[in-house]
């Protein structure tokens, strides 16, 4: 479901108490434009740095995007379930051993604001390459789209 607080609070009284339910704020995703801008952009420095564009975004996942860390059993692993990741380290925890990553979240996830300050990285990167951005008013509308 949904609504503003109140409506979901109304609708929540009518149900089950048995059941449990979770709630998050719905966050406005971020655009196709934004998407196709910073792809554009990927493509360049590519160009620049000699590298593939999947290389770049990853670089530009690690240096600007959104991750969290997670330790799992060292069996398991981490390339069936994720995409984006890098190791952190190793430990031993009563007598199992256990990974640490560092995994992130591909851009295609990112509501409106993450996407912004992925997008101001991945700027921030052109302009030390020389590599020429659209201008701030530009940038701003493309945020708001």
């Amino acid at each position: 479901m949904t609504g503003t607080s109140e409506e979901i609070s109304r609708w929540l009284w009518k149900q089950d108490r048995k059941k449990i339910f979770e709630i998050k704020e719905k966050r406005k995703k971020r655009s196709l434009s934004q998407n196709a801008y910073a792809w554009e952009l990927i493509g360049k420095i590519a160009d620049i740095m000699r590298l593939s564009k999947e290389e770049v975004y990853l670089k530009m996942l690690k240096s600007y995007g959104q991750s969290t860390l997670i330790s799992v059993l060292s069996e398991v692993n981490p390339n069936e379930y994720f995409k984006y990741y890098e190791t952190i380290g190793k430990s031993e925890i009563k007598g199992k051993e256990f990974t640490h990553y560092k995994f992130f979240k591909g851009s295609s996830e990112y509501d409106s604001k993450e996407m912004t300050i992925f997008i101001d990285g991945v700027i921030q990167e052109c302009k030390q390459l020389g590599i020429e951005t659209m201008t701030p008013e530009q940038i701003a509308l493309l945020k708001i789209i």
